[in-house]
């Protein structure tokens, strides 16, 4: 048996706009069902938001989100914000989105990519762990944490 396990993304108003944008990152195709898509009235404020989406790639990425009912306004839910404060990562946000790479030339272009219109929380650099590590939180309010995974 094997199991499999997805991030999914709770927006508020700005699914389409993120998911888009995450596969032009990472690549793949995209799944996107709105509400009218199963049955809301098209006339009805929100029938055109996000009830399904999926980005799925060749290389193993995968994230789904939607628009939460009727909140159209803000940053993502559970938003907060995450900061680097005496060497230290300090946060409030309820969950960091995090993907791994053997390569730091592969990592550098997602890295890159995410960065557009972005808040730097740690640059992608050589760790005490890793040969590439970086946090960022992108233009949705998702903080994303970078690791190149093999020695």
């Amino acid at each position: 048996m094997t199991i499999q396990t997805t991030t999914h993304l709770n927006f508020r108003g700005d699914a389409r706009s993120a998911l888009e944008f995450y596969q032009s990152v990472f690549g793949g195709h995209t799944v996107i069902n709105t509400y009218a898509d199963f049955g809301m009235p098209a006339d009805v404020p929100g029938a055109d938001k996000v009830v399904f989406g999926l980005v799925a790639a060749e290389n193993g990425f995968r994230l789904m989100g939607y628009d939460i009912p009727g909140q159209t306004d803000g940053p993502i839910a559970g938003g907060g914000s995450t900061r680097r404060e005496n060497n230290t990562t300090v946060t409030d946000q309820a969950l960091f989105v995090s993907i791994g790479s053997d390569t730091l030339d592969e990592l550098q272009g997602y890295w890159d990519a995410l960065a557009v219109d972005a808040t730097i929380v740690e640059p992608l650099a050589a760790s005490a762990w890793s040969a590439g590590f970086g946090m960022l939180t992108d233009r949705f309010g998702v903080t994303w944490s970078v690791t190149v995974t093999v020695a």
